[in-house]
């Protein structure tokens, strides 16, 4: 396997079930789209199903959609429910889909959009989907953090859901800190077990969909440098596709593009903030989640 890992270099995926959560565009079209291309039996879990089918269409391979809004809790447990229904096993969950600098907007549950839609959501649907994947040996749930996770980065646990004050920057800071936060104790949950492991990627700076809620002074910027500076979302999506696929991957790692401040190139290990790495706050987070969200993860150790 060379330097420059590409969709080359992913195994064959016949006979694994992959789960991929906002895969109608972007970075989780192109992961869901390599990975059936690949053999795997790929679903496209997404909010808007028409949206969904249309992207299936355009792929090859064997690809379903489930309907999954990561922004009601009520979703995320019927589209669990239905998931568990269909798939005897799930070798990937692909934590992908997510949300950037919004205006102050809560979920249907009141949680605070970024945090509740990036980190929470899939905390969820991670929990109420384990038991498909801890008897697939090899099985993985890969999380797409982001290097916002140094940017102005905290749990704020006096106020969570940014009801006294808000920063669009901030908050996202915290969702993606939070994903983060999310794989490091989930691997260490998950290691007793020796099946299941979790992996973190980021895809550097790419061109999708996501930036469409950038502040209305930096978008002549963004528009004017993104053809200099930002990957395509078949780059971006690179480092999700090594932490799912490549043999050599282990759990509790993390992977981002490989050039210059992580921002552009092909895929490699990288390291995440010493603020991810702390194992009090990991623990904390997870508390206040099973807490938030009503879902814990009863078939795990803890220490």
């Amino acid at each position: 396997m060379g330097a420059k890992w590409t969709t080359a270099d992913i195994p064959d995926q016949h006979g694994r079930v992959a789960v991929v959560t906002g895969a109608n565009t972007g970075l989780g079209y192109e992961t869901a789209k390599a990975l059936a291309e690949r053999g795997a039996s790929v679903v496209l879990a997404v909010r808007d199903t028409a949206k969904g089918a249309r992207a299936a269409a355009r792929m090859r391979g064997d690809v379903t959609v489930q309907e999954l809004d990561l922004t009601s809790l009520d979703s995320v447990r019927t589209a669990a429910a239905a998931l568990r229904s269909r798939l005897g096993r799930i070798d990937l969950l692909i934590n992908n889909a997510g949300v950037m600098y919004t205006p102050r907007r809560t979920t249907r549950d009141g949680f605070e959009l970024q945090f509740g839609t990036n980190h929470l959501g899939h905390f969820a649907l991670t929990g109420l989907l384990l038991d498909l994947m801890l008897p697939v040996p090899g099985s993985r749930v890969v999380t797409v953090s982001s290097t916002g996770h140094r940017i102005r980065a905290a749990i704020h646990f006096d106020d969570l859901q940014w009801e006294r004050s808000y920063s669009r920057v901030g908050a996202y800071g915290q969702s993606k800190l939070a994903n983060l936060l999310f794989t490091y104790e989930l691997q260490r949950r998950l290691a007793p077990h020796g099946t299941t492991v979790a992996v973190a990627a980021h895809p550097g700076a790419s061109s999708t969909e996501l930036a469409r809620n950038t502040p209305a002074l930096l978008r002549p910027l963004i528009d004017g440098l993104a053809p200099l500076v930002l990957q395509t979302p078949a780059m971006g999506a690179l480092p999700t596709l090594r932490a799912a696929t490549d043999p050599a991957v282990l759990g509790g790692q993390y992977y981002g593009p490989g050039g210059r401040n992580q921002i552009m190139g092909h895929p490699r290990l990288v390291t995440s903030s010493p603020q991810s790495y702390d194992m009090p706050l990991q623990q904390r987070l997870w508390a206040v989640s099973e807490d938030l969200t009503g879902v814990t993860f009863p078939l795990l150790v803890t220490r």
